[in-house]
């Protein structure tokens, strides 16, 4: 249990270096472009900021889905988990939702946060548990779903102006902002949960 866990951490946490990594590029885009518009930059400067941008949205695409991975099968074990500890009527959702709520449309809004917050209930050495913290997590990711949607919508389907560079790298930063809040609350919520249900079977048995 706690492989997956310090792994899913590590990834998550890699991840928003990433978040980090591509609204400064973003960033470093729209000034590149603003300065060749005015003399200040050349086509070198150019190609060099589109370089880096290809070199840090890659990997990090890779690293978040890796990151998506590993937390699913962190996620998973915590269920069976938290089953053996608060038995399977506690657990609003089949075990499919485990992995199935985060693909479902209209149910990804809902049912992620319905299988954290049951694993989390079940898990929680205290009864009854506190859920304040994974209700900020849940609204910060959804805060974040929503504004990466509109960035990849405007890179998909908007003609790329220097205003419109500008405006993506505010989305950017909005976003890196809610990921850093959301990444960081997921990490202490993994931690959580995989102590609670390292310690509670030793705890049981004294």
């Amino acid at each position: 249990m706690t492989r997956p866990a310090t792994a899913a951490a590590t990834l998550i946490l890699l991840a928003l270096v990433g978040d980090v990594l591509i609204t400064v590029s973003d960033w470093r885009n729209y000034l590149v472009v603003h300065d060749y518009l005015t003399g200040a930059s050349t086509i070198v400067d150019l190609e060099a900021a589109d370089t880096f941008s290809s070199f840090v949205s890659i990997p990090t695409l890779v690293v978040y889905i890796a990151a998506g991975v590993v937390f699913l099968v962190w996620l998973w074990r915590a269920r069976i988990n938290a089953e053996l500890l608060g038995g399977p009527t506690a657990q609003r959702r089949s075990r499919g939702w485990v992995v199935g709520g985060w693909f479902a449309r209209v149910a990804n809004l809902r049912f992620p946060y319905q299988v954290v917050w049951d694993i989390w209930r079940a898990s929680a050495s205290r009864r009854p548990a506190r859920g304040g913290l994974i209700i900020a997590w849940w609204a910060s990711w959804v805060a974040s779903t929503i504004i990466s949607r509109a960035y990849l919508r405007f890179y998909l389907g908007e003609e790329i102006t220097e205003q419109g560079l500008r405006s993506a790298a505010n989305l950017s930063t909005l976003g890196m902002v809610l990921e850093l809040a959301a990444g960081g609350l997921i990490v202490l919520i993994i931690n959580r949960i995989t102590a609670w249900q390292t310690q509670r079977p030793a705890q049981d048995a004294a």
